[in-house]
């Protein structure tokens, strides 16, 4: 299974992107699994963004709740983030994680991770 991470990019604060992460390989329908978002900033350790389960339940990092929404195309088996009025501190490379399990908040609850995709955030 492999999972690619798309649309990163440089905007200017208050901008938005849209994220992607596509599944590849042996099949792995993504609305089977519980889904997530990851971001690692220069010099941190990678942080939980936002996560979606298999039931549809969202869930949101604190510091992204009412900007960044995550969801599912079931037909083209990808997830996506919405990232609206990004700021300086958004400044990250965000990772995709599937088939994730517990409390769906720690790097190590997910089996599978995409590559990686940059978002820089600056005026």
């Amino acid at each position: 299974v492999q999972l690619q991470a798309s649309g990163g990019g440089l905007v200017h604060p208050g901008g938005s992107l849209r994220l992607s992460c596509a599944a590849s390989g042996r099949t792995f329908t993504l609305s089977f699994y519980n889904m997530g978002w990851f971001r690692q900033a220069p010099g941190k350790e990678r942080e939980f963004v936002a996560a979606v389960t298999w039931k549809n339940d969202y869930i949101y990092a604190d510091s992204v709740k009412g900007r960044f929404t995550v969801s599912r195309d079931n037909a083209k088996n990808t997830m996506y983030l919405q990232m609206n009025n990004l700021k300086p501190e958004d400044t990250a490379v965000y990772y995709c994680a599937g088939q994730g399990s517990g409390s769906l908040l720690t790097v190590p609850e997910y089996r599978y991770w995409g590559q990686g995709t940059l978002v820089t955030v600056s005026s």
